[in-house]
């Protein structure tokens, strides 16, 4: 997942016209003049976006962009309806955003298998049959299939987790989530070794469990594009804990802290909203007395607790606590 991780693409869309409507006239033995009989269009085929629990990257988009749907058929005589052109499905993760070329949200896909249209299909066009009167008895004439719909569309993926892990590069998140879920994420002693967000379920007491997401550190400026910037800041939107992780050799935690929360309040202030938690990280390191001046630095607000990935120091209180 981390090296095939893509959670933005742009793709080029279009849907199929709508068949031409018949103009054929009734032919039959013994039949004199049998009139209109022209039958409808078929509708172009739609461009369709379908929520799959099974995926969680846009990876397969990042090689196909461009998709064309089939267009509908002509209408036929004794008032046939031509047939409707076939439609393209597109799975997509649960956690995509689609957005027309101008920026626009056209839907949201929230659930395993919701269905957003993207493109619409032309409809097809009426035949004779539909314009016969008293006056104009033969219509000669039907109409033609509309012009499906034709754009590029910008697919979005945001993380779908329960607890989302918040903190400067190098804080420990991806340790604890390797220990805590059957995740592997890269771990290494230098700055942003995670690069792409990596998802785990976290089992707990009674068979019960939750999704926990390594988010790629933040440094102060990332609301503005700093380090990897905003980019895997909307991640965060659908976790609905945050975890703020600050490791035990921080020169001011309450100094990380504010920053951490200021870099979200100015990304997206209703992530302040959010149920927080708060880990001391690499806490083996500390015995009780220096555990208690640490505890006086904390922020008074938020729930806090000392934990040790590497030691297995509590991680239990931690669990439970989410």
């Amino acid at each position: 997942m981390q090296s095939n991780f893509v959670d933005y693409v742009k793709i080029h869309c279009k849907s199929g016209h709508g068949g031409a409507g018949s103009a054929s006239l009734h032919r039959e033995k013994y039949i004199d003049k049998g009139g209109p009989d022209g039958g409808d269009g078929g509708r172009g085929g739609h461009i369709i976006l379908r929520g799959n629990a099974n995926l969680w990257t846009l990876l397969e988009f990042k090689f196909s962009k461009h998709f064309r749907a089939q267009h509908g058929g002509r209408g036929g005589k004794s008032r046939s309806t031509g047939y409707d052109g076939e439609d393209i499905i597109l799975n997509v993760p649960i956690g995509v955003i689609a957005r027309d070329e101008d920026g626009e949200i056209v839907g949201e896909i929230t659930e395993d298998g919701q269905e957003i249209i993207l493109k619409r299909g032309g409809k097809g066009g009426l035949g004779n049959w539909h314009f016969r009167s008293a006056t104009r008895q033969t219509p000669r004439y039907a109409q033609p299939g509309l012009d499906g719909e034709e754009g590029w569309v910008t697919l979005e993926l945001k993380v779908l987790a329960d607890v989302g892990l918040v903190g400067f590069p190098n804080a420990g998140k991806s340790t604890l989530l390797s220990v805590l879920s059957a995740a592997k994420p890269k771990i290494a002693d230098y700055a942003f070794t995670t690069l792409t967000p990596n998802l785990g379920i976290v089992k707990y007491r009674d068979h019960q469990s939750f999704i926990m997401a390594d988010i790629p550190g933040i440094i102060e400026g990332a609301a503005e594009g700093k380090g990897l910037g905003h980019r895997f800041l909307r991640h965060i939107e659908r976790n609905s804990t945050l975890l703020f992780m600050i490791p035990a050799d921080a020169e001011d935690y309450a100094k990380e802290y504010e920053i951490l929360l200021n870099e979200l309040r100015k990304f997206n202030p209703e992530l302040l909203d959010k149920e927080r938690v708060l880990a001391v990280t690499k806490s083996d390191m500390l015995d009780d007395e220096l555990k208690a001046e640490i505890s006086a630095q904390l922020p008074k607000d938020i729930e806090t607790v000392f934990i040790s990935a590497v030691a297995h120091q509590g991680l239990t209180e931690l669990k439970d606590i989410i």
